[in-house]
Parts: C-alpha cells; structure tokens; sequence
C-alpha cells in the first residue's frame, strides 16, 4: 500500500465524505444522528473506490465514489422496500435512488439514466413521481 496513495485517498474521503455521507442517508431513509445503514453503505462504496483508486486517472474520484454508493445502494435496497423514516421514508427505493441523484446531487437525466441503466423518460417519470410523493401532506 502506497503512503501516497493513502494519503491521497485520505485526502479525497476528509473532502468529500460528509457529502457522501449525507447521500447515503438520504438513500437510506435514516435520520443524521441515526445511520447505521447509510455508514455501512458509504464504507462499502469507499472500500470499492479505494480498491480502484490507482486505476482512476482523468476520473474525477467522487464521480466514481458516488457511482459506487448508488450501485451498492440499489444491489442491496431494490429487493426489499421496507418504510423507513427521514426525509425520504415514504418512497420506494429507486425513487430514492433517482431523486437524490437529480436533486441532491445535481446529475443531469442522462446522466442518471445511464448511471442506473433507464431512459432518460423513466427517470424523469419516477423524479416526478417522488417528488409528488415528498410534497403530499401525510407522505412522509
């Protein structure tokens, strides 16, 4: 292991890990002060990043890391839709999943749809969808 490379991977989670974080726990439906989950989520997507991280060259490494969150996210939530509290609670996991993307995170459709493997239609139709779900009184 490379002290370079550890510092530089060091370096990149002291930056960006409370925004990853945060991400993970809105994926995750938890409160801030209560996000089990949404730590073992950001430790297994950084894991993954860190695995990769000589291999990342022109790529910007919280592209990747966020990358990584969605598809570990969407791996182990997608199969089993259990009502959380948050923020968030009321939608379904991929509702999640794409609203934190486009809102939170500020990714264009495209880009979220082939992120995630959809059309740019079928995201902006779940966006939609989840946003009308957040904005109904009694939703969440």
């Amino acid at each position: 292991m490379s002290g370079n490379r550890a510092r530089g991977f060091g370096s990149f989670v002291a930056g960006a890990g409370g925004r990853l974080l945060h991400a993970a726990t809105l994926l995750t439906a938890e409160t801030p002060d209560g996000n089990p989950r949404a730590r073992r989520l950001l430790v297994s997507a950084l894991a993954r990043t860190y695995a990769g991280w000589d291999q990342l060259r022109d790529e910007d490494p919280y592209d990747h890391a966020r990358r990584e969150l969605a598809a570990r996210f969407a791996l182990g939530s997608w199969r089993f839709h259990r009502s959380r509290g948050g923020l968030l609670g009321a939608l379904h996991p991929r509702e999640r999943l794409v609203l934190v993307l486009r809102l939170y995170e500020g990714l264009p459709e495209e880009q979220t749809a082939a992120l995630l493997g959809l059309s740019a239609e079928r995201i902006r139709t779940i966006c939609h969808r989840a946003v009308a779900t957040v904005h109904t009184p009694g939703a969440g």
